[in-house]
């Protein structure tokens, strides 16, 4: 009798999906909160909403976009999964919100449980410096859709804040001082235009160590996101923050209007940005101009925070605390919502 087509047959091994669902599963748990009432492995994750008095849940997803490649090529897979977190999450605390958990999905052409926990790693510890709970997920293995050795890589983050408390930019007025903390160095945007640069250029391979930067170029390419939860938790519960952007996609321009009411905007004084070698060596190489710099990478500048200019000290204090470098770039004047940037020096 001739043996019929079978599910492995096709590319897809339910058997693998088994094992990696068993190597994750103490990497989720190790990120749970009191409020989590399941485990890996059922139809949904469930979460108990705490006692608020009038709740607002705050929902954030994201991706890594084509960071990845960089994992791919340089085989390096335990940190990409810390960047889907911090986009996820950078965007949601700009509200105010407290992260409570985060869902993954990862999609491959092959599944290989030890490659793709080792993502899953990423994304737990991601989950931990955010102090939410990993609660689920989607792994799909879709062989002829994606090659046997790549993935994509998506998330989605809920948070909550009373919504008597809920920073949506309204209170920003003129003469608050824009307080920028630094980034990690490129994070996770504009890595199309990095690769365009760097990947294929033979005198600058990627496992060329760069003393400016202090490590490889892969491995600074690799460097993670930052997340931002916890300074910026400590932060609001202890002064009053008018607005908050979290600088990705589209740098500067794109984020900092965003966390602006009508009739006002920020005046950056870009001499003042404390920009790391990562984004002077790519300009070079590139022979990228300052204005498509400025428009495509967050240059050092990971969140900013606009607040009153009594409380400064308190805040780069609180930042100071949880290691997070803090500089003033600017201040809220009064104009057409926006951005408008200066050079003194």
């Amino acid at each position: 009798m001739t043996k019929g087509a079978t599910y492995k047959d096709s590319g897809v091994d339910i058997h693998m999906g088994y094992k990696f669902v068993n190597l994750i599963k103490p990497l989720a748990h190790a990120t749970h909160r009191s409020e989590v009432l399941t485990d890996i492995g059922s139809f949904g994750g469930f979460f108990r909403l705490g006692a608020y008095k009038d709740p607002v849940l705050v929902s954030g997803t994201d991706g890594v976009g084509t960071k990845l490649k960089l994992a791919f090529l340089l085989d390096k897979h335990d940190t990409i999964g810390i960047d889907v977190v911090a986009y996820c999450v950078n965007d949601i605390i700009c509200h105010g919100a407290e992260p409570l958990f985060f869902l993954d999905y990862l999609a491959c052409g092959k599944l290989e449980p030890e490659k793709m926990a080792k993502v899953v790693q990423g994304v737990a510890e991601g989950c931990k410096d955010a102090g939410c709970a990993l609660i689920g997920g989607e792994t799909a293995e879709m062989p002829g859709f994606y090659p046997e050795d790549e993935y994509d890589l998506a998330g989605f983050a809920v948070g909550v804040v009373e919504r008597e408390r809920l920073i949506d930019g309204s209170a920003v007025k003129p003469g608050d001082v824009i307080l920028a903390l630094k980034s990690t160095g490129l994070q996770s945007s504009g890595f199309s235009l990095v690769r365009k640069v760097f990947v294929g250029n033979k005198d600058w391979p990627l496992d060329k160590y760069v003393p400016e930067l202090g490590k490889t170029l892969g491995e600074e390419l690799l460097t993670p996101t930052k997340v931002y939860a916890k300074p910026l938790m400590e932060l609001w519960n202890t002064i009053s923050v008018h607005g908050i952007a979290n600088v990705s996609g589209g740098g500067l321009p794109e984020n900092l209007p965003r966390a602006l009411p009508e009739g006002t905007q920020a005046l950056v004084d870009t001499s003042l940005i404390e920009m790391p070698p990562i984004f002077h060596l790519l300009s070079k190489v590139g022979s990228i101009d300052s204005l498509e710099m400025l428009n495509t990478f967050n240059l050092g500048v990971g969140m900013v925070v606009y607040l009153d200019p009594t409380d400064l000290k308190t805040a780069q204090e609180i930042f100071a605390k949880h290691q997070v470098e803090s500089f003033v770039i600017g201040e809220i004047i009064a104009g057409e919502k926006g951005l408008t940037l200066k050079k003194e020096r």
